[in-house]
């Protein structure tokens, strides 16, 4: 039904910015929600940032609150996570993710869709 595919990880410095991005084809609704998780070797699944497809409404984790942006192109499809003042604890692999507007933001288990990840990497 959707699909979603990563891009834009690499290797950075501490400290230097880097964006994402997630193009979504198929039947992607504009009551969807797209998020953006993150997941370090050895780690669970962590909620990074959201945003309303309709609305434009976005959520951030309080981690990331500050250094990171998730924004859309509604005429393109795609969302991207701005992220700024990188550090290494934010090391692993990002996720782009849709849901429906029903259930939390925040809950990984409430995303229907996945893509296959994106690596960033931030040195010290």
């Amino acid at each position: 039904q959707v699909q979603l595919v990563e891009s834009g990880g690499g290797l950075v410095q501490a400290g230097d910015s880097l964006r994402l991005s997630c193009a979504a084809s198929g039947r992607t609704f504009s009551s969807y929600v797209m998020g953006w998780f993150r997941q370090a070797p050895g780690k669970g699944r962590e909620f990074v940032a959201a945003i309303y497809w309709s609305t434009g409404t976005t959520y951030h984790a309080d981690s990331v609150k500050g250094r990171f942006t998730i924004s859309r192109d509604i005429a393109r499809n795609t969302v991207y996570l701005q992220m700024d003042s990188l550090k290494p604890e934010d090391t692993a692999v990002y996720y782009c993710a849709a849901k429906t507007n029903a259930g939390s933001v925040y809950d990984r288990y409430r995303y229907d869709y996945w893509g296959q990840g994106t690596q960033v990497t931030v040195s010290s």
